[in-house]
């Protein structure tokens, strides 16, 4: 069975606090975007994993859908799969390319095989994979607190406007975007501020990772102040990546940006 993981950008990201176990408290909003990669899963005799499209670092062990094949077959009797991602999503780009595909194989062995999983039920085992995972097994826009991994429902719709994502030939690592921001509690809730027109986003809605980013990144940086250039109402780096979005009332003119970067237009 194949099914089509999708990305995300974050609206916002607010640091609020470390936690005790070396994580950070956050709240951001998840917004589903129209960035896919493909996911195939077949009844084997023993589990692997290959896959195509863009290089996926790493080994296969540590890849999270071999990890959640091993989660469920804790508690499930799964046979083996082979497992088949063609990789589109960027890679280290803040759209959580990984959690998806992790959250998405739940939801396929859930499907394929039966398992009579419920949706807070496939959450728990994504929240154990990583922070954004459980976002995926709805795939809904949601205000996201705590780690990330717990949800409110928002209402927020942007098919109405046109979004345009960047990337450009950057790399963020988690770790060097961590260690750029200092957490501080908020006035004024993103759950909130979302609500408002999208006009005042610009004046009201930040991503903590971008000053530190930005400094370290100029490539970055200026992609941000292209998408304003070109007429964005709202442009954010998206989670801690390097990947830039840009909301606009009508699709705009990026064929400057194209040289260099890779451009995906009405996501």
């Amino acid at each position: 069975m194949i099914i089509f993981p999708n990305a995300k950008i974050n609206i916002g990201l607010n640091i609020t606090e470390r936690r005790p176990d070396g994580y950070h408290n956050l709240e951001t909003v998840f917004y589903p975007i129209k960035i896919n990669d493909v996911l195939e899963i077949i009844e084997s005799d023993k589990l692997g994993f290959e896959s195509s499209g863009l290089p996926i670092p790493g080994r296969m062990e540590d890849n999270l859908c071999v990890k959640a094949w091993h989660l469920l077959k804790k508690d499930h009797d799964i046979p083996p799969v082979k497992i088949h991602l063609h990789k589109h999503v960027p890679i280290g780009a803040g759209l959580g390319g990984g959690s998806a595909n992790a959250a998405f194989f739940i939801r396929l062995m859930n499907q394929s095989f039966s398992l009579g999983l419920s949706v807070e039920q496939m959450q728990d085992y994504a929240r154990i994979l990583g922070a954004d995972c459980a976002f995926f097994i709805e795939s809904k826009p949601v205000f996201a607190y705590e780690k990330g991994d717990m949800f409110k429902p928002v209402d927020l719709d942007l098919s109405g406007y046109k979004i345009v994502l960047v990337m450009p030939p950057a790399h963020v690592s988690t770790s060097e975007a961590y260690r750029g921001v200092r957490p501080s509690p908020v006035k004024t809730s993103l759950q909130e501020l979302v609500s408002l027109p999208l006009s005042e986003w610009k004046k009201y809605i930040k991503n903590d990772f971008e000053e530190s980013v930005f400094k370290n990144h100029a490539i970055i940086r200026g992609v941000k102040s292209a998408l304003y250039e070109a007429g964005a109402l709202y442009a954010s780096m998206s989670g801690s990546g390097a990947s830039v979005f840009g909301i606009f009332e009508e699709l705009p003119d990026l064929s400057g940006l194209e040289t260099g970067n890779q451009v995906f237009y009405n996501i």
